[in-house]
């Protein structure tokens, strides 16, 4: 613990945003060497692959993401990073505000406790150094690199992530859907600008915008099954320069979430309509109708129920019962999600390991992920996520499911 302590509390300090982790990357490399791994470096971007072969068995990736976010830190911490970054031309600041310096450190941990322990099972530990999971990358970079194709695919995946509101010393395990499909929408408003003083003589692109954002906000009342789920936020509105012109263009930026791509396709069909809908109610002509680009989206978080069954037995084994929270599906999203999701189908799950010290959660003090004030606590996280990680796969690897 001392040793996996400091290195969580370096990693803290060092913090490399999305496609910049290169010497996050290299530690990460040189510690599972030192422990016996095959090590892979630079492989879809600063990915890393480690391969430990323990006799004939399963294979079982386990993987942890390396990025930070471009912001700057506030928890007054005696480890804070002050690191600055370039990002698009400009400085910003860096932090580990999701908890990814936790996840390398319980894969670090982990990775150790199953050489110690290699007499107790085989097969073959696939351990990934993932990069760009903030940007939503990073997984697809690494499978499209040849993951499954050079390293052989798994019998099964393994992941997790810190959470704001588990108290450190819990999971949380929930089976099936876990976590949201994410997609990016850009809608480019046209119009006709004109003096602020003569709106006569415009069609404003901000009025449209505004009816459209109000018209969005029906989509998920009143077009998607009261039983399913979606979210679409609009998340920046941008247009015009001063009060007194009115532009002859807005761009808004959504996010949309869904768990399945059928409402998926609710969503994105009723998007397009209601855009075009506003600039017809508007009189633009057909070459100024409101413009919706529709970025890929990741799939849904699927938790295999009986693999998310057997991790759930060996949670409880390693921190008890009342330390197993049967945890509910959430909006947010991970690109964990490609491991399992190629035309292999291997079975994931992906499980929240808590992270919140006791003083927050008697306060109530629960700054969530992207915070720049979260933190995690970092000794009973770490134990946690170690014995936990580290439990389930030695129970997989000696059974069959």
């Amino acid at each position: 613990m001392p040793f996996l302590v400091d290195f969580y509390k370096t990693r803290h300090k060092n913090p490399e945003i999305s496609l910049q982790e290169k010497e996050t990357s290299k530690t990460l490399a040189t510690e599972l060497k030192k422990v016996g791994f095959s090590v892979t470096e630079n492989f879809g971007g600063y990915g890393i692959v480690g391969v430990y072969k323990n006799g004939n068995g399963p294979t079982i990736l386990y993987r942890t993401d390396m990025d930070a976010l471009p912001m700057y830190e506030k928890t007054e911490l005696p480890y804070q990073s002050q690191l600055k970054a370039s990002l698009n031309g400009e400085q910003v600041g860096t932090m580990h505000s999701c908890g990814h310096d936790i996840h390398m450190t319980t894969w670090l941990g982990t990775a150790r406790a199953m050489v110690a322990m290699k007499d107790k099972w085989k097969g073959t530990l696939l351990l990934i150094g993932q990069p760009a999971e903030e940007i939503g990358a990073g997984a697809k970079m690494m499978l499209e690199a040849g993951l499954y194709e050079k390293f052989g695919v798994p019998n099964y995946g393994l992941g997790l992530h810190s959470s704001p509101t588990i108290p450190a010393g819990q999971v949380g395990i929930g089976k099936g859907f876990v976590m949201a499909s994410s997609q990016s929408v850009d809608i480019n408003v046209f119009g006709v600008g004109s003096h602020g003083a003569s709106p006569h003589m415009s069609i404003d692109p901000i009025v449209l915008s505004s009816m459209l954002i109000m018209e969005l906000q029906t989509i998920v009342s009143r077009n998607v099954k009261p039983t399913e789920s979606a979210v679409v936020t609009v998340g920046t509105i941008k247009g015009g320069t001063v009060g007194n012109i009115i532009p002859d263009m807005v761009t808004l930026k959504l996010t949309v979430r869904s768990f399945k791509d059928e409402v998926l396709d609710v969503v994105n069909k009723r998007i397009k309509e209601i855009a075009r809908g506003v600039g017809i109610a508007a009189g633009l002509p057909e070459d100024k109708m409101p413009e919706v680009i529709i970025h890929g989206a990741g799939p849904a978080n699927f938790n295999n129920p009986a693999m998310a069954e057997r991790v759930i037995q060996s949670a409880i084994s390693t921190i008890g019962k009342e330390n197993v929270i049967d945890e509910e599906p959430v909006m947010l999203s991970e690109d964990f999600s490609y491991y399992g999701q190629t035309e292999h189908k291997v079975p994931t799950v992906f499980y929240w390991l808590g992270t919140v010290p006791d003083a927050r959660i008697k306060s109530g003090d629960l700054p969530g992920l992207h915070s720049p004030y979260y933190y995690p606590q970092p000794e009973i996280s770490i134990e946690t996520g170690v014995g936990v990680t580290s439990q389930a796969l030695l129970d997989l690897f000696n059974t069959k499911m």
